[in-house]
């Protein structure tokens, strides 16, 4: 909203408006209105809840310092969904695409958490929402997310192709959807730029580092690739979206884990984005540049200063857990921002943490299902899952649990980035 005052007033000359123009000016001014937002609005609503009795009912996993967190409240992701909601609308443009999408994202999943706590804690039945109305909610805010990446005119992708190919360029595009093509500013360039919708995404280790979902649908000619691909791209949206707002949702189980782990994401995704909506260093980094993707900066600092906000609260020993309400948010954040700004193909290695949670889970029931059936009695791979609980069963104290998450959680970011040299 700020940000149409200041345009307003920078059509009147007004001194300083300009600075609104800066991405990097609205970024720090996010995170910075973020961290106050999760620090004020968070004392208020601990206490609110504690006045409820919103409080966490602990089942007894026979771990340490477990019940002296029976009672902390809980539905704290309503802190960080207010500090991410907050700045987003005052400083950021609300009619650019990408942050329509991340608003419905952040909207949508936190409604779908608050409900599940609020059948938890108010109508005391500790199952919550059911699973399949949980799959079905996150389903269907992929499905919507997916259609908008996939059929919204302003949903593109530039690249730069040499003037000497640029006729059969164009003509293989086929029927992808309208094609805008720029002359470069330096007359003597022998290349333009081609602006067009596409199903394109950033494939690590790989010499051009891209990868198209038309790949799958190899046997049809380029119009028929172009006219069906979204058969491929929304189911994967789908997966994506469910399996990210799952894996945080798992993470989601220590003082400070999912917080930290999901502000050491932001900070990574952020440099994504400024690096993809910037034509100059995306060029230079030979990394895919995504016209107005730039925008996302604003939000995706403002959902690191919310997570670094509401973790003054979380970190050991938690005065508030942040529940369904912010697991389920983040990590449907997390999932449709990297594939919004195409870095889909990177959430294995940037969320590993996420990942090796999940998997954790998986192998678990899998394998004690399995030695059951074999020998009548179930084995285990895990001490306890997910993967933090093996730790501390293991005795470990559950703040070192978290920093050496951290630690690695920072080692998967550095590699993440890494990757986009490494073809």
């Amino acid at each position: 909203m700020l940000y149409y005052l200041f345009s307003y007033l920078q059509e009147i000359d007004f001194p300083g408006a300009g600075l609104f123009d800066y991405i990097s000016f609205r970024a720090a001014l996010a995170i910075l209105t973020s961290l106050a937002v999760s620090l004020l609005f968070g004392k208020k609503l601990i206490q609110k809840l504690r006045n409820l009795q919103v409080g966490e009912s602990v089942r007894d996993l026979g771990l340490e310092g477990q019940k002296e967190k029976e009672g902390t409240p809980t539905m704290g992701g309503l802190i960080i969904i207010t500090a991410i909601l907050i700045p987003t609308l005052l400083f950021a443009k609300l009619d650019n695409i990408y942050i329509i999408i991340m608003l419905i994202t952040t909207v949508g999943l936190g409604a779908i958490g608050f409900i599940d706590d609020y059948i938890k804690v108010f109508k005391k039945n500790k199952a919550g929402l059911s699973g399949k109305f949980k799959i079905v909610g996150q389903i269907g805010i992929g499905l919507l997310v997916a259609c908008m990446l996939m059929f919204n005119d302003n949903v593109t992708i530039k690249e730069k192709v040499q003037n000497e190919v640029l006729e059969g360029f164009v003509a293989k595009l086929g029927t992808e959807g309208p094609v805008t093509v720029t002359a470069a500013r330096d007359t003597s360039a022998t290349y333009s730029w081609v602006e067009h919708q596409s199903t394109k995404t950033t494939l690590p280790f790989f010499k051009n580092n891209e990868f198209n979902y038309q790949w799958f649908l190899g046997w049809m000619d380029n119009d028929g690739r172009a006219k069906w691909v979204w058969l491929i791209f929304i189911p994967a949206v789908i997966v994506i979206v469910t399996a990210v707002s799952n894996g945080a949702n798992m993470t989601d189980g220590i003082d400070g884990l999912a917080t930290g782990t999901s502000a050491i994401v932001g900070v990574t995704l952020a440099t994504f984005a400024y690096v993809s909506g910037n034509i100059i260093f995306s060029d230079y980094l030979n990394v895919m540049f995504i016209p107005n993707s730039g925008e996302l900066v604003i939000f995706i600092s403002a959902f690191v200063g919310a997570c670094i906000g509401f973790l003054w609260y979380n970190s050991y020993p938690a005065q508030v857990f942040m529940g369904d309400t912010g697991s389920l948010a983040i990590g449907g954040i997390i999932a449709v921002f990297a594939i919004s700004i195409r870095k889909e193909l990177l959430i294995p290695v940037l969320c590993g943490i996420f990942l090796a949670e999940n998997l954790s889970v998986m192998i678990q029931v899998a394998y004690f299902k399995y030695t059951k059936k074999k020998t009548g009695d179930g084995k285990r791979v895990f001490l306890m899952a997910p993967l933090h609980h093996h730790y501390q069963k293991k005795g470990m104290h559950e703040s070192k649990i978290v920093s050496r998450f951290w630690i690695v959680g920072i080692f998967l970011a550095i590699i993440t980035i890494v990757t986009l040299k490494l073809r």
